[in-house]
């Protein structure tokens, strides 16, 4: 156990030094907005949705409706819909742990656990409960502390939401030295940029998913067919 503990603490090491300094700018943005420790606490516990925890202090704020906030919700974390299904098969068995295992699974933390396997002979379904428990534990550190500080401290944190976008990029790089095979995250940037051109910012994450899973889906068939074919 001690083993598996160690080795899900080191490979989440990465997601930590980002997700203090997110959780910590969550944390200081509720606190700006009158939500404090509990409330930021229990975001960060029951929600903890990343960027939705941040547009859901605008939601909260701006008074916005139910449907509202639904809506919004599923357009923000709709990408969940899409490397989700991508986890059916490596969570299939994970037994009890399954219900956290969906609940925390974060992009960062997909990053860490999206192919099954793990190194070392070390148990997977652990594996993704402890990198899975590390990142939020993370998060939740990030935010009370972001909280704490904001109220103690006068301090313009203007443009701190930037760490959101600089952690997204900071995985990308470590997944691409990591393997030899580029042609997911080149479709991933090319399909974005095309669809950020052509739907704008407000609308183009859902259609870029939807071709990207498509294309990789459609790479995945080709590949299969391949290796039937020279296995016979």
């Amino acid at each position: 156990m001690r083993q598996i503990i160690k080795h899900s603490f080191i490979k989440s090491l990465p997601v930590m030094a980002g997700y203090l300094v997110l959780g910590f700018g969550f944390g200081i943005i509720s606190e700006k907005s009158g939500y404090g420790f509990i409330w930021v606490l229990a975001m960060s516990t029951f929600i903890y949705a990343g960027s939705m925890q941040y547009v859901t202090i605008s939601l909260l704020t701006g008074g916005a409706t139910l449907i509202s906030a639904a809506l919004t919700t599923l357009m923000v974390n709709a990408r969940h819909l899409f490397y989700g299904i991508t986890m059916i098969e490596p969570y299939k068995k994970t037994g009890l742990f399954k219900p956290y295992l969906i609940f925390g699974l974060t992009d960062e933390t997909y990053s860490l656990v999206c192919n099954g396997e793990t190194p070392d002979n070390v148990d997977f379904t652990k594996y993704a409960f402890f990198v899975s428990l590390f990142n939020q534990i993370y998060w939740i550190v990030g935010s009370i502390l972001g909280a704490i500080i904001g109220n103690l401290i006068k301090i313009n944190f203007m443009g701190i939401e930037f760490a959101m976008t600089a952690l997204f990029i900071t995985v990308l790089v470590d997944q691409w030295r990591k393997t030899k095979n580029h042609f997911p995250s080149i479709i991933g940037l090319v399909t974005s940029i095309i669809c950020l051109i052509i739907f704008g910012k407000e609308n183009f994450l859902i259609p870029s998913m939807l071709i990207i899973s498509l294309v990789l889906w459609l790479t995945s068939e080709l590949n299969k067919k391949k290796e039937v074919k020279n296995n016979e």
